[in-house]
């Protein structure tokens, strides 16, 4: 903004070098993803706010970049978007066996040859793509909600990775397209309401896999209790 760059240049760069900041300071014992997220992330809102006291000229809507324009997308940020959707889909793709090992067990794919370093780093640098090409749609502010709640839905719904990635991909599809309609009918904002019908859908799968849980662990006792009195009369005849 302040120099008046191309913003996917600055944005990439700066997205690229935080991601590996990020990868980095992770892989620490000491510190956590969480820990390095928090302190690289407010070290850039921190140097952001400093740039913006300092020069007083904006060569791009500031509210656009912090709340999104989904109906303000250009074609450029069409193809930049279709871009990094072929991207990040051919890397799954093509990696998924080893992105999957290195993600969920990194010593193990370490001692079988599966660099943990490089599947991690990969997917720092997918995420900061994901979210500097989606910034001028969706704003700062409701990216962070678009890309961990669809996520989170189908956590709850499946325990196989891949059809984790398949639903987490129709929900954030089928919840763009509602919340376009959402938007125009109920005058909100598009990124709003996509990220309210996300958060929606999240309270009501939320609920039925409690009251699926406490079934469940119901029928369990049922069964424990019925095989503790029959137990015994099977074994005294």
């Amino acid at each position: 903004y302040v120099l008046g760059w191309n913003f996917y240049l600055g944005a990439g760069a700066w997205g690229v070098l935080s991601a590996l900041l990020i990868n980095g300071v992770a892989r620490r014992r000491k510190i956590g993803a969480d820990a390095a997220i928090g302190v690289v992330t407010t070290a850039s809102f921190a140097i952001g706010v400093a740039l913006i006291s300092s020069v007083h000229r904006f060569a791009i809507n500031l509210e656009a970049a912090l709340f999104g324009n989904i109906l303000g997308v250009t074609n450029q940020q069409l193809l930049v978007l279709l871009g990094v959707l072929v991207v990040t889909g051919g890397a799954i793709f093509l990696g998924y066996r080893q992105l999957l090992f290195a993600t969920f067990d990194p010593e193990a794919s370490d001692a079988y040859g599966v660099s943990s370093r490089r599947a991690e780093t990969l997917i720092a640098l997918l995420l900061a793509a994901t979210i500097v090409a989606s910034m001028q749609a969706l704003g700062v502010t409701l990216i962070a909600a678009t890309i961990v709640v669809p996520a989170v839905i189908a956590r709850l719904l499946t325990d196989s990775f891949a059809k984790m990635l398949l639903l987490s991909t129709g929900l954030g599809a089928v919840a763009g397209l509602f919340g376009m309609y959402v938007s125009y009918y109920v005058t909100v904002p598009p990124g709003a309401a996509i990220v309210l019908i996300l958060a929606g859908v999240f309270v009501v799968v939320f609920a039925a896999s409690a009251l699926t849980a406490r079934r469940r662990l119901r029928s369990l006792e049922g069964v424990d209790a019925h095989t503790d009195v029959t137990g015994p009369a099977v074994e005294a005849g």
